[in-house]
């Protein structure tokens, strides 16, 4: 059973971990807070009075406190939560997608950590670590065993401290140490080739602050590469979103105009909105990256057939975009239903004279809003359908059941617009997928199915490539619309 738990996982703790709120910075309404409830709020304070006086041992006023607000938020729904100053640090760097730490992409293998990729110009990069190679030690602490959050957490660091990662690089067949001394990193969440003459590749891994900007600079850079693309990917695959403001950049970059984006709406006046595809509605500081971008390719961008790669871990921000471009027609989707987090959270730092992102206290990240595509659906616990239904494999879609969506998770908003029906069925199929990833994990690393996106191997990249050419798609015979919701008669 174990074993089960920790393949499981491996597949779902990103999703879980990085279905990142659609966040939006502004500020709440101070004025409106409601009359406080004095009956409950005494008996509170008579169970903190009861817990300080009569338990076993002497209990940290603060943690009392500091507990109560954790639960007090967290029993709303999946996504609201309080941010104390440590998990604050952690939400800004995540949403900034700026850090201090080594420098790399990791994953897991054989309970040891695995280098995917060294990030470009990183302390890392520099130190000559190469993707493939293993860490079994930081620092003096073995890595076996570790988890990939514990062993982030050890690589992370204070600017300028050292820290000593011992490596084994199989084709050397050698052991050796590595001192690396920690850096604030800027991450990547945009890359981007040509798959072949004429048709191009963009992947989005998360909606962070330079995300727009990242993307401008890699669509141009295919342009010069190639001016004459006739046909470009879009890959949300596992993109657990972020800022909504990204979102809404990205679809504007290949939406006309002024046309609606998405729209929300909650129970305060600044929670009911409506975002368009204009520099308005996403340009900060004035600034706007895609203008100097639509000048480079003379507007082909928003006209160039377009296919929009989704899976379960598309969530979000990522599901702002799809459903967007699929609202308006601009894109054909591929793929498989989206996560289904269809909620907007706001960030608030609770000394009101600051913002989220500089808040010397603690915050709150909380529910405000459901959002809406342009035709008025709620993706809230439903997710995005794609136009055509892609496995993930040739083999079919091996593991997409195992993979944790909105209507999973424990106390998760409802759409609003129907009652929620559970499938029984579904906890069949994912224990077949469990029996067909214990398999899997036993193989080699280079021959297990599910291939790095962007790849030669990656199935689905190559039937969106059929699509933009016009040529047959190899269509799913298994995957049917998840329906999580069903109308009330």
């Amino acid at each position: 059973m174990g074993q089960k738990l920790k393949i499981v996982g491996l597949l779902s703790v990103g999703v879980i971990a990085g279905a990142l709120a659609s966040v939006s910075l502004q500020t709440v309404a101070r004025g409106t807070l409601a009359p406080l409830p004095l009956e409950e709020l005494q008996q509170l304070a008579a169970v903190f009075s009861m817990i300080k006086s009569n338990y076993v041992e002497p209990v940290d006023e603060k943690k009392l406190i500091t507990d109560a607000i954790s639960g007090m938020v967290s029993g709303l729904d999946p996504h609201s939560v309080y941010l104390d100053k440590k998990t604050l640090k952690e939400f800004n760097e995540g949403t900034t997608g700026k850090f201090v730490g080594v420098g790399i992409e990791i994953s897991q293998e054989d309970g040891l950590i695995k280098v995917v990729s060294p990030i470009e110009d990183s302390p890392a990069f520099r130190a000559g670590l190469k993707p493939g190679d293993l860490i079994v030690k930081i620092d003096d602490t073995p890595v076996k065993g570790m988890t990939l959050n514990e062993g982030v957490k050890r690589m992370r660091g204070e600017p300028d401290t050292k820290v000593v990662l011992s490596i084994f690089r199989k084709n050397e067949n050698r052991t050796f140490s590595v001192p690396i001394v920690r850096e604030v990193i800027k991450t990547q969440s945009v890359k981007a080739k040509l798959i072949e003459p004429g048709y191009a590749w963009v992947r989005l891994s998360q909606f962070q602050e330079r995300t727009v900007a990242d993307f401008a600079r890699k669509v141009e850079d295919l342009y010069k590469q190639d001016p004459n693309l006739k046909g470009l990917v879009l890959d949300l695959r596992n993109d657990p979103g972020g800022y909504l403001d990204a979102a809404v950049a990205i679809s504007a970059a290949f939406l006309p105009e002024n046309v609606t984006v998405v729209s929300a709406n909650g129970q305060l006046p600044e929670s009911k909105f409506t975002y368009k595809a204009s520099p308005r509605f996403y340009a900060r500081h004035g600034t706007d990256p895609l203008k100097r971008l639509d000048q480079v390719t003379n507007g082909a961008l928003k006209k160039i057939p377009l296919v929009v790669l989704v899976n379960e871990g598309s969530a979000s921000a990522s599901e702002i975009v799809a459903g967007a471009l699929q609202d308006h027609q601009r894109a054909k989707l591929l793929g498989s239903q989206t996560f289904g987090k269809g909620s907007v959270q706001t960030a608030v730092c609770l000394d009101p004279a600051f913002r989220v992102d500089n808040c010397p206290t603690a915050a709150l990240k909380l529910t405000t809003s459901r959002y809406y595509t342009p035709s008025g659906r709620s993706i809230q616990a439903k997710g995005i359908v794609p136009d055509v239904m892609v496995d993930e494999t040739e083999e079919g879609n091996l593991f997409a059941a195992l993979r944790t969506r909105e209507a999973d998770l424990e106390k998760h908003l409802t759409s609003g617009q129907g009652a929620e029906v559970k499938d029984a069925a579904r906890e069949k199929a994912r224990e077949e997928a469990r029996k067909k990833l214990e398999e899997e994990m036993k193989k080699p690393a280079a021959e297990r199915q599910l291939p790095t996106y962007g790849s030669e191997k990656d199935f689905q990249l190559r039937q969106a490539l059929q699509q933009l050419k016009g040529l047959p798609v190899l269509v799913s015979k298994t995957q049917v619309e998840r329906s999580e919701e069903k109308k009330e008669n």
